[in-house]
């Protein structure tokens, strides 16, 4: 999901609670070379910066801190995991922000919803916007929300816990996209603090979504990286 660095206008989901990020205990680096890193973001830890002295660490602070030339080209949800790709130097910056916009990195989550997911495969295709009284939470709109779309296959159903496992690929990339597609098809993820009912949040300790897939032209050479990331859920 692109992100540009710009003036921070909004509310994030970090300021609505306690920020306890979680312990530095070193890089878990994917792939790394002259233009790019990949690196593994734990849950609870902010991509970018957050408002306030104690928000300021995140996942691009410590990356800096050993790469001082990484700089960020799009960014997760604090509460997920996984995957996040980022540029060295202004010029990859360019290079890798041009091919998110142009949609030729392809992404795969994975997560953890309430109820049995029927059919197996499909489309939720609903357009989005921010829910201003209530931001940072995002919405369904009809009338006035940018068009959105998310793939979704059923990996496994737990009828035991009556829980469903669930391969996500979002086309687009709106704020919030894959949380507000399944809460509005009727499966929300587990620990999903925003858009879960008490008891489906409750049923988590953390929000199961995960980043695990990436594929995308490597900014110099155009040679096709796919890159994996273990789900640790």
């Amino acid at each position: 999901m692109l992100y540009i660095m710009t003036q921070r206008l909004v509310s994030t989901e970090c300021d609505l609670i306690l920020y306890t990020p979680p312990a530095h205990t070193g890089l878990n680096i994917l792939y790394i070379d002259e233009a790019m890193i990949v690196v593994d973001k734990p849950t609870g830890l902010l991509s970018v910066p957050g408002r306030g002295a104690d928000k300021q660490d995140c996942m691009i602070a410590r990356v800096q801190a050993e790469f001082p030339d990484a700089l960020i080209v799009h960014r997760l949800d604090m509460g997920t995991s996984g995957i996040m790709v980022m540029a060295r130097g202004k010029a990859m910056e360019r290079a890798l922000s041009i091919l998110f916009q142009t949609r030729q990195v392809h992404k795969r989550y994975v997560a953890v919803v309430a109820g049995q997911v029927s059919p197996t495969r499909g489309e939720i295709r609903l357009p989005l916007l921010t829910d201003w009284p209530n931001r940072p939470r995002q919405m369904v709109s009809f009338m006035l929300g940018k068009a959105s779309c998310t793939r979704y296959q059923v990996i496994d159903v737990d009828k035991e816990n009556d829980t469903t496992r669930v391969e996500l690929e979002p086309i687009t990339g709106r704020t919030h996209q894959l949380r507000v597609h399944l809460q509005a098809l009727g499966h929300p993820i587990l620990g999903d603090e925003l858009y879960a009912i008490a008891a489906v949040c409750a049923k988590a300790q953390r929000l199961l979504l995960h980043a695990a897939w990436v594929r995308l032209p490597h900014p110099l050479s155009a040679d096709i990286l796919t890159i994996h990331s273990p789900i640790p859920f």
